[in-house]
């Protein structure tokens, strides 16, 4: 029976860069999936592509190409990312000048554009699902609107040959969707297999997560050689059942266990896992296992794909402003606790205005609240933090600023300052028609 293996080479934007390279030189993989785009991600990418128009692609795209390019070309390894995030044409030239610069001739990239539908939505009649609010009533705040695009035009970009394909918004799975279609053969709407590729690229897609990096927790649930933790591997069959495993050697582990914690990472409905491709159902999903760091996943299936394609809308929400210090020794609780009091009667005094203000002592109360800490020991240190959300950004500074005002005017053995003021991206979400959603493919070659 014919396999197809895929290795995931980054489960976010900042991921570790060594694990794909080491995928792409001794995994035997076909093909290497860097999956780089959180919900936020891409409307900061967007901001950057506004002051830039020759960025808003990943940042560590260089580096991760410069470092897998050339293992992967002399091993025949085919690449697909959403690294191009707001500016996929821009990332794929970048891709070609590396390929250049490291005498990679040949090398097909297609970008993949079409994602960015904010010019086909109605600000009035398009409202955010999480609060009502349309387009229009956010007005110049809105900084981006991308649809998630599914697997079909990886599909098209592969069948014409590249060796790398870079997209901006697709969903997640997808990217793990499309090389198991073209190579395999299968139909777009064979909803079985295309639902039981959608359980693979969800086992995948974070990466690390899946091979004992999230899932680690001393005493409990002990993970071998996290600091050079290999990413996963999966070996699918024709019939899209798969083994799940990792290059012999690498740090972490891979057993039912960390297997089933990431098949329900971020799953509100295991029966209904809505993407552009299939609506999956993992409910019947087995993990067998099938030798050391090795599990075999069998029994997913799909229902047809939803009409609508979802849209992740960012824009402007404001600044969050923060100020830090510590105390440590004895009476360290009680000095933090007069230091939140004194900052909270500052900003009082001085009319700061905030939609939301937060005082916690790190290592005391800022998880759990203070009924936690009723009866507890104090500890030897702390960390005060003040952080507030404010329409402005001269308000935002003020709260780090009243904190660094701690040093002199506040509690006795403060130190170690920390404050900064940044903008807040909200995320919201709307539907768009898929049939109004064109994508298109633009080839480069080095």
């Amino acid at each position: 029976m014919k396999r197809v293996r895929l290795g995931a080479g980054a489960g976010y934007a900042g991921d570790r860069i060594e694990p794909a390279v080491e995928i792409a030189a001794h995994g035997d993989v076909q093909y290497l999936m860097f999956e780089c785009l959180a919900e936020r991600t891409i409307a900061l990418a967007q901001q950057a592509r506004r002051g830039d128009p020759a960025k808003g692609y990943d940042p560590l795209l260089d580096a991760r190409m410069r470092a897998v390019l050339p293992v992967a070309r002399a091993n025949g390894v085919r690449i697909l990312s959403n690294m191009g995030a707001a500016n996929p044409v821009a990332a794929a030239e970048e891709v070609v000048r590396i390929a250049r610069a490291l005498g990679l001739c040949g090398l097909k990239v297609v970008a993949v554009e079409g994602d960015d539908v904010l010019h086909l939505l109605d600000p009035a009649g398009t409202r955010l699902e999480e609060t009502g609010a349309s387009l229009q009533e956010l007005g110049t705040r809105v900084i981006s609107a991308n649809a998630y695009l599914g697997a079909g035009p990886m599909i098209e970009a592969l069948a014409a040959g590249a060796d790398v394909v870079i997209t901006g918004r697709v969903a997640d799975p997808s990217l793990f969707v499309a090389p198991l279609v073209h190579e395999f053969g299968w139909s777009l709407d064979d909803w079985t297999h295309l639902g039981r590729a959608t359980a693979v690229g969800h086992l995948l897609e974070c990466a690390g997560q899946i091979t004992g990096g999230y899932f680690a927790d001393p005493g409990r649930r002990d993970v071998p050689g996290l600091e050079r933790l290999g990413f996963p591997i999966a070996e699918v069959a024709e019939d899209g059942t798969a083994v799940i495993t990792k290059v012999a050697g690498s740090g972490g582990r891979i057993d039912r266990a960390t297997c089933t914690e990431q098949l329900l990472y971020e799953v509100f409905d295991p029966a209904g896992y809505v993407t552009p491709d299939v609506v999956a159902d993992f409910s019947d999903i087995t993990f067998t296992q099938d030798g050391p760091d090795r599990v075999l996943v069998a029994g997913a299936n799909g229902r047809p794909r939803p009409a609508a394609l979802k849209v992740s809308v960012g824009y402007a929400d404001g600044y969050f402003g923060e100020g830090q210090i510590s105390y440590a020794g004895p009476g360290a609780v009680a000095r933090g606790r007069l230091a939140l009091d004194i900052v909270a009667g500052r900003l009082r005094l001085t009319g700061l205005v905030a939609e939301e203000l937060r005082f916690d002592l790190i290592g005391v109360d800022a998880l759990h609240g203070a009924a936690a800490a009723e009866g507890r020991a104090d500890p030897a240190e702390v960390r005060v933090r003040v952080i507030g959300r404010t329409a402005t950004a001269a308000a935002a500074k003020r709260i780090g600023d009243e904190v660094e005002t701690l040093y002199t005017n506040g509690p006795a053995g403060g130190g170690g300052v920390m404050k900064s003021c940044r903008e807040i991206i909200g995320v919201g979400s709307t539907y768009l028609p898929r049939s109004r959603v064109r994508a298109t493919l633009r080839h480069f070659e080095a």
